[in-house]
């Protein structure tokens, strides 16, 4: 995928990631509204903050990555691993476009992760 191609997609990542970051965020300060008087859908509404606060975070962490793939394409870098510095397969850019390593840094360093959870 050609680097335009792929910031052009991250862009639009981007404009769509923040437009359910808003969403998330409004449904947090209840913009909508105060809690159900009802009990019973009180709990649920709660229950569906625990959940949309996870989106939001995950929302937020997506927005960083392609943020920095961004960053590393303006800085014409984007098409290499950040690791190792050989070339990310066109078939991993087309998959993940916000992706930074190569398929064999990024297998490397969940493997360590892992084994560094258990220390």
């Amino acid at each position: 995928m050609p680097a335009q191609d792929r910031k052009a997609l991250l862009d639009n990542l981007r404009l769509e990631l923040k437009a359910r970051i808003h969403h998330y965020e409004e449904h947090q300060h209840r913009s909508s509204g105060a809690l159900n008087k009802d009990l019973d859908d009180q709990a649920l509404e709660v229950q569906n903050d625990e959940v949309v606060a996870r989106l939001e975070e995950e929302a937020r962490l997506e927005l960083a990555q392609a943020e920095h793939a961004l960053a590393r394409i303006a800085a014409q870098v984007g098409d290499f691993c950040e690791e190792c510095g050989k070339p990310i397969a066109p078939d991993r850019l087309k998959a993940l476009p916000y992706t930074t390593r190569c398929k064999n840094c990024a297998t490397s360093n969940e493997g360590e992760s892992s084994s560094n959870k258990a220390f």
